[in-house]
């Protein structure tokens, strides 16, 4: 018996049964002395006698119940204020307890890896079926873990409502444990606990200027380290913003291509089914929309109005609005020439038309007979006016490589040379050997890249003097925010610790918040983001 219940040893076994799905236990306490909790003097004197009924870990698949008879005792120590007590057992069950000891560590693992409602699913399995509200009540029951204050902080923000309400999370960078959940994301209340907790040495945490501040005032003495995964994707940025500002190199990746004799119809096309054009030619209803925003977005700037002022008058988000400010022109927001095209039922099709169109076949009816049988959910219709512009010309060209695309360019860029592909590095190389501006900016990117996994942060203030020297206004930004943070910046090239643990743990919150379908109560979202594991 002891092998398969080691935690009744201390009991007297009378019986076990099997009533239905149910294992029944019949036990007993052992006629030992037991201690008064008042003062605990020790009794064997007995009073009555009751039963507890206690839930235990399944057998076989069975629930285990355990009818436990307990002793009341009288208290033989005149003084004490109690004249009669019932025995415990600690090593089975708490006082009042329904449920053994070992039947409440599950169900804590279970409420705090899985939540309520997929919690109570799972325990039906268990044969120790208990409600959402019994596995949320086991979690919020759990005290909070002792925590000493870590020699290096992680400090990242987290959404409890996005766009709305967010919180801090706190780790220690050595253990990789969260030690506290903030309610808000403001300096005052990230430099509150800091005062509270002295002993902090090294904080890391991305660019936020809230985190930046609060570190300051909490622990002046600490050392700032900023995020090198947060300042590469900033570098991304600005390099993008430089590719689509010299965007005509980017043609040189394709070869020449002979002007044809015959009306180009796919050219046609394009213009009668909403094919991309340049920027500066668009006039549909997107274009003229986002020049009309950038207009009245920079009439405000020029008036002294701040980004979420200039937010809340045009009822822009403040990321949008910011987006609008740091543009050069209107045509840069319009680099992308997809923006505002809706994609056609017809687009996969396509080749397979032109194909079987240059093959003699201009039947339209067996033409969408065929792509019907490809898959093609829509009419015949759509494909007939597809196809009568290509009624001029017996065979429909091919058209000329498109270049590649603005933000495929960023990519080459910021990707290690040794990791390129060859196809892919020709076609940069071909791209930089006519654009001297693109070709210092590969230079920057590259060097940039050696500082930061060199980890030679001495070397950071002679990069951004090299870039100031260059004209490139979008990295010109980037190296003015570089040198508000500038501390930070070096501490993060020249030490070997990162951010990535806090990110990992933001991930998890969110994984903890699907599981909870979103509804979770700000102090039971904090118990399972300290106590899981």
């Amino acid at each position: 018996m002891g092998v398969l219940f080691p935690h009744l040893d201390s009991l007297v076994i009378r019986e076990v049964r099997v009533v239905g799905s149910t294992v029944r236990i019949e036990a007993a306490t052992r006629d030992e002395p037991a201690a008064c909790p008042g003062c605990a003097t020790r009794s064997r004197r007995v009073h009555s006698r009751y039963s507890r009924r206690l839930a235990d870990t399944a057998i076989t698949g069975r629930e285990v119940v355990i009818e436990l008879q307990v002793r009341r005792l009288f208290c033989d120590y005149s003084d004490c204020g109690k004249t009669a007590f019932a025995e415990l057992v600690p090593q089975l069950a708490a006082r009042y307890g329904r449920r053994t000891l070992l039947l409440q560590r599950v169900l804590r693992a279970v409420a705090l890896a899985l939540g309520g409602r997929a919690g109570a699913r799972l325990t039906g399995h268990l044969a120790a079926s208990v409600s959402r509200m019994t596995l949320l009540r086991q979690i919020r029951a759990l005290p909070d873990p002792i925590q000493a204050t870590p020699r290096v902080l992680g400090v990242d923000d987290f959404a409890l409502r996005r766009g709305h309400r967010y919180g801090t999370i706190l780790i220690d960078m050595q253990t990789r444990r969260p030690i506290d959940v903030l309610t808000d994301r403001t300096a005052a209340t990230l430099a509150a606990w800091l005062q509270a907790h002295p002993g902090v040495e090294i904080i890391c945490r991305d660019r936020a200027g809230a985190y930046a501040e609060g570190a300051t005032k909490g622990a002046p003495d600490a050392i700032q380290v900023a995020d090198r995964w947060h300042i590469w994707h900033n570098l991304g940025d600005a390099v993008e913003r430089t590719v689509a500002r010299h965007r005509t190199a980017l043609t040189a990746t394709n070869p020449q291509v002979s002007v044809p004799q015959r009306p180009d119809i796919v050219d046609v096309a394009a213009d009668l089914h909403g094919g991309p054009v340049e920027p500066q030619l668009r006039q549909d209803r997107v274009a003229v929309r986002t020049r009309q925003r950038y207009a009245a977005v920079h009439t405000l700037l020029a008036e002294g109005r701040s980004l979420r002022g200039i937010g809340i008058e045009l009822g822009l988000a403040r990321g949008t609005a910011r987006r609008f400010a740091h543009a050069e022109s209107p045509d840069e927001l319009l680099v992308n020439n997809r923006t505002g095209y809706r994609r056609s039922i017809l687009d996969d099709y396509k080749p397979y038309l032109h194909q079987r169109w240059n093959e003699g076949h201009t039947n339209a009816t067996r033409l969408f007979e065929e792509i019907q049988k490809r898959g093609f959910r829509g009419s015949e219709k759509i494909v007939r006016a597809y196809l009568h512009s290509f009624r001029t010309t017996a065979r429909i060209p091919k058209p000329a490589p498109k270049p590649p695309a603005v933000r495929r360019v960023t990519a080459w860029i910021m990707t290690n040379p040794d990791n390129i592909d060859s196809d892919d590095q020709a076609r940069l190389d071909a791209i930089v050997s006519v654009s001297p501006e693109l070709a210092s900016l590969v230079a920057h990117v590259r060097e940039f890249a050696a500082i930061m996994g060199e980890r030679r942060g001495r070397d950071l203030e002679r990069w951004m003097a090299a870039v100031d020297s260059d004209d490139h206004p979008a990295l010109h930004s980037f190296v003015r925010g570089l040198r508000r943070d500038q501390d930070a910046v070096t501490a993060g090239f020249t030490l070997p610790w990162s951010s990535g643990a806090v990110e990992g743990h933001v991930n998890r919150i969110k994984m903890l918040k699907r599981q909870m379908f979103g509804r979770a109560n700000p102090d039971l979202l904090r118990k399972r983001i300290l106590l899981s594991d």
